[in-house]
C-alpha cells in the first residue's frame, strides 16, 4: 500500500512555474528522501501535501484520502516537522507534548504514556530543563517527539538536519532509522549523505520535475558504471601508470593530483589490464577498488 500518492501536480506562482507536474509514491514503512537544491521547490511540495498551500493542478492522496487546501481533514494521518521548528521556550519537554497532545485530541492517560515513550525514543526522558535553554538539536528531537505524538501514518520532515551540527545530524537521523516500520517517513534534503544512510526510496526533484525515482537499490543497479578507483602514492607513480595505460581506457578517466578513476563496459579486462600494468611497473597503490554507484553520483548525473 502507498501512503502517499502525488499525481502530475502542478503549482506556480505568478510567471514562475515551480512544480512542473510530478508524480511519485511513497510506499508504507518507507523511509523516503525527497532529494533537491535550495529552491527546487521541496517545500511547496510538502505544503500542498499539508493542505496549506492550493495547487494548480494534479491530485495528492494520503491514505487513500485526497488532500484539499484548507480542509486538513487528512492531516490526522501526518506528523509535521519543520526545518526549524518553534517552541514555547517556557515550557518543558513533557508539557510541550501534552499539549501537542490535548490539541490532537488525545486522552490524559494516552498523552502520558505516549509522551513517556516518545521522550524515551529521542533521548529527552531524563531532561526537565525549559526549552529555550535547549540547543538545535534537543529542539529538533523534541520537534520529532511532538509530530510522532498522535501515531501518524506518515511522518513529514522538511529538511530536519539542514541546520545541525555532525552530532545533531546524526541523532536526528538515528531517530528516523528507529521509527522505520512503525511510521512512514519522506524527508526533504539537499544533504545527499543523510539519504544514503537511512532511506531505502528516493527521488530527485529538478526544475519542477522528478528526474529519479525508485529503491536505492534499484536505482544504482540501474545507474551502475563499472568503475575502478586507484590511490597512487606519488604523482610520479600516477604519470608512469597513465603512461602504460593503453588507449581504449585512456579515454575514460577521471584524475586527481594523486588518484584516478577508470571507467569501462568490461570491468574483468580493465581489472586483468591495471593489475599488469601495476606489477610490471613495481607500482604499489595506497588504494585499489571497484567503486559502487553513490547518491552523490547518481544525483549529479540526473540533474546534468
Amino acid at each position: 500500500m502507498d501512503i502517499l500518492c502525488i499525481e502530475h501536480l502542478l503549482k506556480s506562482f505568478r510567471e514562475s512555474e515551480v512544480i512542473k507536474g510530478i508524480s511519485l509514491s511513497v510506499p508504507e514503512g518507507s523511509v523516503y528522501g525527497f532529494i533537491g537544491e535550495n529552491g527546487a521547490g521541496k517545500t511547496t511540495t510538502m505544503k500542498i501535501i499539508l493542505g496549506l498551500l492550493k495547487p494548480d493542478g494534479g491530485k495528492v492522496t494520503v491514505c487513500n484520502e485526497t488532500v484539499r487546501f484548507g480542509m486538513t481533514a487528512t492531516n490526522r494521518h501526518i506528523g509535521y516537522l519543520p526545518d526549524v521548528p518553534e517552541f514555547y521556550n517556557y515550557m518543558r519537554p513533557k508539557e510541550y507534548l501534552r499539549f501537542c497532545g490535548e490539541i490532537a485530541g488525545l486522552t490524559d492517560s494516552s498523552i502520558g504514556k505516549r509522551s513517556d515513550y516518545l521522550l524515551d525514543v529521542v533521548g529527552l526522558k531524563k531532561t526537565d530543563k525549559k526549552i529555550g535553554g535547549f540547543s538545535r538539536g534537543m529542539k529538533q528531537r523534541l520537534g520529532v517527539a511532538s509530530a510522532l505524538i498522535n501515531s501518524p501514518k506518515l511522518l513529514i520532515c522538511d529538511e530536519p538536519t539542514s541546520a545541525l551540527d555532525p552530532v545533531g545530524r546524526k541523532e536526528v537521523l538515528d531517530i528516523l532509522g528507529q521509527i522505520r516500520g512503525k511510521t512512514t517517513v519522506i524527508f526533504s534534503t539537499h544533504i545527499l549523505s543523510d539519504v544514503e544512510r537511512i532511506c531505502d526510496h528516493a527521488a530527485v526533484l529538478h526544475n519542477g520535475k522528478i528526474v529519479l525515482d525508485g529503491t536505492l537499490s534499484e536505482l544504482k543497479a540501474k545507474h551502475k558504471k563499472d568503475s575502478l578507483f586507484i590511490d597512487f602514492l606519488s604523482v610520479s607513480d600516477k604519470a608512469l601508470f597513465c603512461e602504460k595505460l593503453p588507449r581504449e581506457f585512456s579515454g575514460n578517466i577521471e584524475a586527481n593530483e594523486a588518484d584516478l578513476i577508470l571507467h569501462s563496459g568490461n570491468l574483468q579486462a580493465m581489472e586483468k589490464t591495471v593489475l599488469q600494468i601495476l606489477s610490471q611497473n613495481d607500482i604499489m597503490p595506497r588504494r585499489f577498488e571497484i567503486l559502487a554507484p553513490t547518491i552523490e553520483n547518481l544525483f549529479l548525473e540526473a540533474v546534468q
